[in-house]
């Protein structure tokens, strides 16, 4: 059922030609939740291409009486099958509207969705899921909106897990940090990310990440959208490779200049940084991510950006604190375990 609110005209699903629409819902969000940088369009855009979301049945979107998109609720449900179901519910509400109940008459809906997507999935498992299976619900919030967390810890949901928001000032030039002696002696080496090495680097970034927490195996469809987009940079990516090709280290970068204005500085975002679990605490992290903030330096950037977990089991919060980054913002995950 879709919902009801007093100061909401129609409510509806959502369809391709509304993609600016709700970007548009996005950005002005973004801008108060974390000015420093706002959500691409593209990120947007891709979600309707994907096999797995059905936005006809998976977002929500509230209407004014122009027919003005002023919020909107989506609920995602991941498609690996590998042990856990896993939904994202994510949305926004026009800033000039919050603390109306908007977001709450659309979290009802996200919510309620989210367990019939898991449902649903639950339902065509093969044979009866066991102990090893779990099911959660999982929101993202800004620490500072406090507005985001507690409607979702109204319904249940529970802070599990911090994010900080990192940065590197490239001005001065980057760290310069090489592969260690027995590293480059068993024949490891560093080298620029190519497009044959796409579907290499998505299995390697599924083992590096496979212990880590909240995180599900990329689907080739997904990463295809990820290495192919405008964003992604392959020539500031740089990856360690064994003596035989085999990706044992990443680190990859994109560039959105749209974020320039925002965060005051030319800057590349570092996308994902991972060592696959058989080559881990054999100094390869630190030797990559510096080659990657060395090309993004050459490349006349001035900042890089990541995003890091402060509980990582690997402590990369403290590997890229002695490379130069500063935490800056910081997210919360809220889950609701079902």
């Amino acid at each position: 059922m879709l919902p009801r609110h007093p100061e909401v005209a129609s409510w509806r699903t959502a369809t391709a030609d509304d993609i600016d629409a709700v970007h548009a819902v996005m950005v002005a969000a973004d801008r108060v939740d974390h000015p420093t940088w706002t959500t691409p369009r593209d990120d947007v855009a891709d979600t309707f291409d994907l096999a797995h979301i059905d936005h006809s049945r998976d977002t929500v979107l509230a209407l004014d009486a122009e027919s003005t998109v002023i919020a909107f609720g989506s609920s995602f449900l991941h498609p690996s099958r590998e042990g856990a179901l896993n939904v994202h519910l994510s949305g926004a509400v026009l800033p000039m509207l919050w603390r109306r109940g908007i977001g709450s008459a659309v979290f009802g809906w996200q919510y309620a969705r989210g367990l019939e997507q898991l449902a649903e999935a639950a339902g065509a498992l093969p044979g009866v899921p066991g102990e090893d299976w779990s099911a959660q619900l999982r929101v993202y919030a800004e620490e500072s909106n406090r507005g985001n967390q507690r409607l979702a810890e109204s319904a249940g949901l529970a802070a599990e897990r911090w994010f900080a928001t990192m940065l590197r000032d490239l001005t001065d030039g980057a760290p310069e940090v090489s592969l260690p002696a027995a590293a480059q002696e068993s024949g490891l080496r560093i080298v620029a990310y190519t497009h044959d090495r796409d579907d290499d680097a998505r299995l390697a970034r599924n083992d590096a990440f496979r212990d880590h927490w909240g995180s599900l195996p990329s689907q080739p469809e997904s990463w295809a959208k990820f290495v192919g987009g405008e964003f992604f940079r392959p020539d500031l990516s740089r990856l360690v490779v064994e003596a035989d090709g085999t990706i044992a280290a990443f680190c990859l970068a994109s560039v959105n200049e749209e974020d320039w204005a925002s965060l005051g500085a030319s800057n590349s975002y570092i996308d994902l940084i991972g060592v696959v679990r058989a080559r881990r605490r054999q100094g390869l992290a630190p030797a990559v991510v510096a080659a990657t903030l060395r090309a993004i330096a050459d490349a006349g950037l001035q900042k890089a950006v990541l995003d890091v977990d402060t509980a990582s089991p690997t402590g990369a919060d403290a590997l890229y604190e002695g490379l130069g980054f500063v935490a800056d913002e910081r997210s919360v995950a809220l889950v609701a375990h079902i």
